[in-house]
């Protein structure tokens, strides 16, 4: 049990499979050494044992929000959630915002833990302290908007004013392994296939109705001088002022033209850095790539309808559009939110195809399926590469470059896995690759795509993308902050010397904000000091800067031990060959030459780190106090695994 401020001291144990729910406390130590969300929500899942099958009983589901999860700390509408991904085998983490991490927090919740498999399909109703497994027979089979709509007249049309509904599409219930569950409107945990986990367990959707348990400082004085700090730090910087440009007027899509003009953009599944460079190199090409015609600018001048945002946030990054597209003789009309930087990316010029309102087609119809925007649209890329390389002409199938009608038709046709090419698209890169013997076509590390920032010209997205413990992820360790934006200072992106350290630093204090649970923009303006206070003075702790950095420092170690009991090291902290001198792709135009020098950056990180030759060693993980004694189902990296106990 903990009486530390933030927390309910209220977490749901859910058996789907004996329909039976138990309710806990929080461990006072877990909470004080995990902090919560993402950190709290791996410690769930490690205590499970890393042997478990993830699309089996005993993988656990956590839903999981932080001490400042609907608070007045700005950006604070996150949920984490954690499982041990289908697609990766690594643990895994995804977040998503709007208003159900809140809502869970004011019901009376700092989490909910899903064990087993229901016999029929289920869905959780969570209302005033109290979960509620509710018949979902009749929304198996129905996409995420049906499904929304359904409960909402269920439920008297609460869906928006007080009630979050997080739920998966056919790609879950068909096990899809990179599903995602789509929450509220088209907010999604998209990557590591939590929504296959989701539909593994026979589990449609979870429900919350919000309650009025917001809560309150331990240490008022201390909280309000720290939100006050986080406020004007918010609202004087150039990425995240309100109505002032970057992240307000353009969302994350404001990053398309400069990735394009730096040639840091891959293009046609990485083998050119910008789309300039593929016009120029691509000399049968259909037609030429303009990535500014997919840009936050040109969506907001053409079409944008609203600006809608998350529990406590000034930003309004979300920038939701409307628009019309005739497919197969039918007129097309979507209206979703949001048009994404990395989903425009992954389904536009990627895939060689830059026609905006097919894009926004295809993330509204990935919602719906429930995939991945940024693996569906990689998996897609990696198609066209397969079939001009001619990996798949023993399928009689194939999909050509910048194809966005039959781009369209194949999201679902992967999400209900219905013919030979869905199916095998459906499992992901690695899966493909094996299956084809097409390696040179991949884009993953892992089993799990990159997004949209190219190594070659970043050189810390290399290190990040390898040494991410969900594979590759730029949300783990979020160098572009530096070498793009200059925060907290500018580097250069081209420079290989430092940036290990950078990344572990970058990687530690995103450890911290998951695990609050807020957005990670807050980081583009505040620092450690702003985390400190609010954190203490919603707690009643007293951390110091180092100690919270610790803390962030224990999480990533755990997760990356988590991994070491399963199988990965660092043989397994690679890049796709396109971005190494040995894939002889090197960069083009402002890039030109260059690679990626990943083997020197990884001996700088492990030896920042701690590690050996990519292990967490018994050493450091007496110095960060994680525990991996009985009790933990896990023993050592050298020992044998076993059942946890609980």
């Amino acid at each position: 049990m903990t009486d530390i401020g933030g927390f309910q001291d209220h977490i749901a144990r859910i058996d789907l499979g004996a329909r039976d729910i138990t309710y806990d406390g929080i461990d006072d130590e877990d909470a004080k050494k995990y902090i919560g969300a993402r950190g709290l929500g791996v410690k769930y899942i490690f205590d499970a044992g890393p042997d478990v099958d993830p699309l089996g009983p005993d993988n656990r589901l956590a839903f999981m929000n932080g001490p400042l999860t609907g608070t007045q700390v700005t950006m604070s509408g996150r949920i984490a959630v954690c499982t041990k991904s289908p697609l990766t085998g690594t643990v895994t983490d995804s977040h998503h915002g709007g208003w159900s991490g809140a809502r869970l927090k004011w019901a009376g919740f700092d989490g909910l833990l899903f064990e087993g498999q229901a016999e029929e399909p289920v869905y959780a109703y969570v209302d005033d302290g109290k979960v509620e497994l509710r018949d979902a027979a009749h929304l198996w089979g129905k996409g995420v908007h049906e499904t929304r709509d359904t409960i909402d007249s269920e439920l008297d049309g609460e869906f928006g004013k007080n009630l979050s509904i997080m739920a998966i599409g056919p790609g879950g219930e068909n096990e899809v392994r990179y599903a995602c569950i789509m929450n509220e409107d088209d907010r999604a945990s998209g990557r590591g296939g939590t929504g296959c986990v989701m539909g593994s367990k026979n589990l449609k959707a979870v429900v919350i109705k919000s309650g009025t348990r917001m809560p309150k400082p331990k240490d008022p004085e201390t909280f309000q001088e720290g939100h006050k700090q986080a406020m004007k730090a918010i609202t004087e910087s150039d990425v995240t002022a309100p109505n002032e440009g970057g992240l307000s007027m353009y969302g994350t899509n404001v990053l398309m033209n400069i990735t394009e003009e730096m040639d840091g953009h891959p293009t046609k599944n990485g083998r050119y850095t910008s789309g300039d460079a593929y016009n120029e190199g691509e000399k049968d090409r259909p037609h030429d790539l303009d990535a500014e015609k997919i840009s936050g600018e040109n969506v907001r001048e053409n079409i944008l309808v609203d600006e809608p945002t998350c529990h406590s946030c000034p930003v309004a990054c979300k920038k939701e559009v409307e628009a019309n597209v005739m497919h197969k003789g039918e007129e097309m009309n979507v209206r979703m939110e949001s048009f994404e930087y990395e989903s425009a990316w992954a389904l536009g010029t990627n895939s060689a195809n830059d026609d905006r309102d097919r894009i926004a087609v295809m993330i509204d119809r990935c919602n719906d399926m429930g995939v991945d925007t940024i693996e569906m649209g990689n998996m897609m890329a990696m198609a066209m590469d397969a079939t001009e390389m001619g990996y798949l002409d023993q399928l009689d199938d194939g999909l050509e470059w910048g194809d966005a009608e039959t781009m369209i038709e194949m999201i679902e046709r992967v999400a209900h896995r219905k013919d030979e090419l869905g199916d095998l698209l459906a499992g992901g890169q690695k899966h493909v690759a094996d299956e084809l013997n097409a390696h040179d076509c991949r884009l993953d590390v892992k089993g799990q795509a990159i997004a949209a920032y190219d190594p070659r010209c970043m050189k810390g997205m290399g290190i990040a993308y390898a040494t991410s413990n969900r594979g590759a992820c730029h949300l783990r360790g979020y160098t572009p902050a530096a070498e793009i934006l200059g925060i907290p200072e500018k580097v250069d992106p081209y420079e290989w010397e430092g940036k290990g350290e950078l990344t572990a630093t970058f990687q530690d204090l995103h450890a911290i904000s998951d695990s609050f649970d807020i957005c990670k923009f807050n980081a583009f303006a505040e620092g450690i000091e702003e985390y400190v206070l609010q954190y203490n003075g919603m707690t009643g702790l007293e951390y110091s800067e180092e100690e919270l950095l610790e803390a962030g420092e224990r999480i990533y170690n755990l997760e990356r031990y988590y991994n070491n009991l399963v199988g990965f090291d660092g043989s397994d902290d690679s890049l796709p060959e396109v971005f190494l001198e040995s894939g002889e792709t090197p960069g083009q135009g402002a890039s030109e030459g260059e690679y990626c020098e990943l083997e020197m950056m990884k001996e700088e990180y492990y030896e920042h780190r701690g590690w050996v030759d990519g292990i967490v060693p018994d050493e450091k993980l007496d110095e960060l106090d994680i525990d991996v004694g009985p009790g933990t189902g896990v023993s050592s990296v050298d020992g044998s695994s076993a059942p946890a106990d609980d």
